[in-house]
Order: structure tokens, then sequence, then C-alpha cells
């Protein structure tokens, strides 16, 4: 069987082991702009040996933004600052995905820390939109409903994203379509009550996110991997299923996606998540298996033994670590050490790494 520290290879693209770092939103751009922070943080944790980096959820538009200190790239003067960003990781070894998203109901809100709450245009705050006219919470606006050009609108907001990401050398597009965001809010029937072609039984409801993935493929390079982002399961009566997800995944696999990124929830407010040491990872690996794609695996995996055993054992191909990565960005060195594998020490740090290293 596989292990963490054995390359994986998607289309054209080979990484040098199977640890990513997931998209977490780093709420530190103005304007859509990346700067320093994100030079900074992106860049530590390419030089910490990772396999790919997915940077955060970046904009294709600027009312798609989670909050007003989101990345974007629905302009191409937000092209240099992430390019700069990619050529160091790059240098180190480290390619770069970036996740093309788009908020929808859950847009215009407080940074991560702050309430989560739509925000007054006193405040920076925008009117949002959905599938339907739901809102995420009392705490949300209600959304505008999406007619038809709008919907054709945001399909092509997320192509022409995609080009603007070529144009800055990322090796791989996320799509996001996960934690209750504008395309996981069409695929899920508790924020889709719409009555046309894009709402009511499962195909209407992933006519969107298929419609997006086609145009992004359309868009992006035949020899670069597309992955898109899914919530398994909204975690509540009534909503989007597992079972769901795996026939999605099986559509969208015959449209040009090579991975898929597992997550859950988002959706709704209250769901009663089981959150516990890996607690997703029994998802990915039924959708490895019943949809016969490839998989990464994320959700409070912590341990090197714990990261590896989700590989050997088959539950994904890539492991996805996020908090412990925030909190230790050389968590690979370690990690390929205590595996008894050799760490992608850079030769600036070799003084540094444990005797045997080289």
């Amino acid at each position: 069987m596989a292990h963490l520290f054995e390359p994986f290879t998607l289309r054209g693209l080979t990484l040098r082991n199977r640890v990513a770092v997931p998209p977490m939103c780093q709420y530190a751009a103005r304007d859509g702009l990346a700067g320093d922070w994100h030079f900074v943080h992106y860049g530590t944790r390419a030089v910490g040996g990772a396999g790919l980096i997915v940077v955060e959820a970046t904009a294709v538009v600027p009312e798609g933004r989670i909050s007003p200190a989101d990345l974007g790239l629905w302009d191409d003067g937000q092209i240099e600052p992430l390019a700069r960003i990619v050529r160091f990781a790059r240098e180190q070894g480290c390619p770069l995905a970036v996740q093309l998203a788009h908020a929808g109901r859950k847009a215009s809100v407080g940074r991560g820390w702050e309430a989560q709450r739509t925000l007054p245009a006193e405040q920076g705050g925008w009117p949002v939109v959905g599938p339907s006219p739901i809102p995420f919470s009392p705490e949300h606006a209600t959304p505008a409903e999406l007619d038809t050009n709008g919907i054709r609108q945001v399909v092509e907001q997320f192509a022409a994203a995609a080009r603007r990401a070529h144009a800055a050398g990322f090796s791989a597009v996320e799509i996001h379509a996960a934690h209750g965001y504008l395309l996981h809010q069409f695929l899920s029937p508790l924020s889709n009550r719409r009555a046309d072609s894009y709402g009511g039984g499962f195909a209407n409801r992933a006519r969107l996110a298929v419609e997006v993935v086609d145009a992004v493929r359309a868009a992006w390079p035949d020899r670069l991997p597309l992955i898109a982002r899914l919530s398994a399961t909204d975690w509540v009566a009534g909503g989007w299923t597992l079972e769901e997800t795996i026939e999605l995944c099986r559509v969208l696999k015959t449209r040009g996606v090579d991975l898929i990124d597992v997550s859950t929830g988002g959706t709704a407010p209250d769901a009663i998540i089981p959150d516990g040491p890996g607690f997703q990872a029994g998802f990915a690996e039924r959708i490895r298996r019943e949809a016969a794609i490839p998989v990464a695996a994320v959700g409070r995996i912590t341990a090197p033994a714990q990261a590896d055993h989700v590989v050997r054992s088959g539950q994904a191909d890539v492991v996805m670590l996020g908090r412990e990565i925030l909190r230790n960005p050389y968590w690979p060195w370690t990690a390929a050490q205590e595996l008894g594998h050799a760490p992608a020490w850079p030769l600036n740090y070799l003084r540094a790494a444990p005797r045997g290293v080289s």
C-alpha cells in the first residue's frame, strides 16, 4: 500500500508526498489582494515540506467574498501578488492550488474571529444572493434569488478566475462546493427550494456545480489537475447526503475532476456534528471506493501515525492537515522522521536537522 511520504501524481502534477495544507481563510486581504501575511503564511508551510498547499477561499467576484478581508481573483490586478507566493513555494518544491469560491447567502460577514452576521453597508457589507430567498440564520440577511442570467454569470466568473489562476502560475484549481457556500447551497434541499431546472431533484440541484466544473475545466489547462471540495453530508435530516455526494462524484469524474477534497457540514447552523479524531475519513473512504475517484481526507488528523494510516488503509490518497499545520508549519519534517522517511529539509536549515539527516 501507499504511505504518507510516497509521491502522488494527478495528471501532469506529481506531489512529493501526500501531506497537504487545506484552504483556511486568513482574513488578511484588502480589496482581494494578497499581502505580506499571505506570503509569509504560505511560504513558511512550503518551506516546511508539505506536498501541496491549497490557498484559501478566493472569491470569483467581490460579492462572493465571505468577508471584506477575503482574497479574490476577479481582477487582473490580483494576479501578481498571488504569483509572487506561487513562485516562492515552487522554489521550495511545493506546488500551490487555489480554491475558487462564491459564498452566496453566507457572504458579507465579519472576519472569522468576529460575529458571523451580515454586515450593514456602513460596515462594508453588501447584498447577498442564493438559490432561494432563505437566510442561513436569523443573523444573516435573506438572499436575493439568482435568476438564470445571474446563474450564467456565476459560471462565467468561475471560468474567468480559473484563467487568472493559470496566469498566476497555480498548479491546480479547487472548486469550493462545500461548507454551505453558493454551490453547496444549490446542492442542498435545505437551501434550494427552486422550482426551475436548478431545483428539485438531484440532477437539477447538481446542475450549477456541474456547469461550473465544465466551465473551469474548459478554461484550465488539460495537463493540470482540477479538485472539487464537497461536504459529504449536511448532518441534518432532509439535507444533502453521502449517497448524493457519491453520485455527484461519479458525475464529476466524467467531467474532468481529478481529486475530491472531502469535508462535511456548513449548510445548517444547528447541525450536530460528531467531532473527533479523523471524524470525516470514513466519508472519504466510501467516496473513494464507490465513486472510484482519488480523495483527500481532512478533519482532526494530527499525529503522523494517524495520517499514515489514512493513506495505508486506503481511506484517502492525500491527507490534509489544517489546525495542526497552523500550530506547526514544519509538521512534515517531524512526521517523516518519526515514520522512518527522509524529511525534505531545506539546505538553509540543515544545521538544525537531527543527526543522520542530510
